[in-house]
């Protein structure tokens, strides 16, 4: 990986922190992307102290479209090239939220925000070959519903919902994203269940009235229950790095970085397009 530029968005902890230390591990520059500027830049401090690579940070809220056109701006502006990007961020909102441009927020978040940053960045991933991994979440199957994408007639907002929905439908995207544009790879990787900060800081109210009882004990238990996350970052790793996978697009890989069939969900035609219409009308409309 040396001499090549990786970008991960939600790295300063995580899974994303860990994906970000195994590629600097291997000699790569890694531009982190975070929400607080002093937890980025301390992060980006770390890699260069404990690794080969080398180490920038960028700061934006993912959640907000004028967030991630800043962050592709400055990516523009530093880089030439980018040989990887690594759509890690992802956010489980308790209840329906709105962002500032009437987007579900779970949906943004998970689906959005990706596809917007994927396409701003296309000149310099294009100029570089590059690579784009997708990290999904929640359960990887289940059904898309084209008329409930942003949570319009039914959130609950846990694994089980909107949060595993848009995960979904992120896959479909991914699918899409790959089948429609040239001159990069687009795959997706599930990291499987994890015990991450993001997990752990899971509000109560984002579970369903059933599972609440149950939270404080799966809190306690989480680390025994759910990988590390430095091995649920081996399949994102696995993606970024593998020379046997320079090419190779469209595709799907467990958690143990085992290319594995896409959820019939995502195979329907019907739902990609629902899925791609929904993602250039809200960016379009922005």
């Amino acid at each position: 990986m040396r001499d090549r530029t990786v970008l991960i968005t939600g790295s300063t902890g995580g899974i994303g922190w860990e994906t970000a230390r195994g590629l600097a591990g291997q000699g790569a520059h890694v531009i982190l992307v975070g929400r607080d500027p002093e937890r980025a830049a301390a992060a980006a401090g770390l890699l260069r102290q404990q690794t080969s690579g080398t180490a920038e940070s960028i700061t934006a809220d993912l959640t907000r479209q004028d967030g991630i056109r800043e962050v592709a701006e400055t990516v523009a502006q530093r880089h030439q090239k980018l040989d990887v990007l690594v759509n890690n961020f992802g956010y489980v909102a308790p209840l329906r939220q709105l962002t500032a441009e009437g987007v579900e927020l779970t949906f943004a978040a998970n689906v959005l925000t990706p596809y917007l940053l994927t396409t701003l960045l296309l000149p310099e991933l294009r100029a570089a070959k590059g690579r784009v991994i997708n990290l999904t979440g929640g359960i990887p199957d289940g059904p898309i519903d084209p008329g409930n994408l942003q949570a319009e007639r039914r959130f609950l907002g846990w694994t089980f919902s909107q949060y595993n929905h848009c995960k979904i439908a992120l896959m479909a995207m991914s699918y899409e994203f790959a089948r429609t544009t040239e001159g990069i790879t687009v795959n997706v990787a599930y990291p499987g269940h994890a015990s991450t900060p993001g997990s752990r800081a899971l509000s109560i109210r984002a579970t369903p009235w059933a599972f609440r009882p149950l939270m404080p004990l799966v809190r306690v238990l989480g680390p025994l229950l759910f990988k590390d996350t430095a091995k649920a970052a081996r399949s994102s790793i696995h993606l970024a790095s593998a020379p046997e996978l320079e090419g190779v697009t469209g595709k799907y890989f467990d958690t143990n970085a085992v290319e594995a069939a896409w959820p019939a969900a995502v195979l329907d035609d019907r739902n990609r397009s629902a899925v791609w219409e929904l993602c250039s009308r809200v960016v379009s409309a922005a």
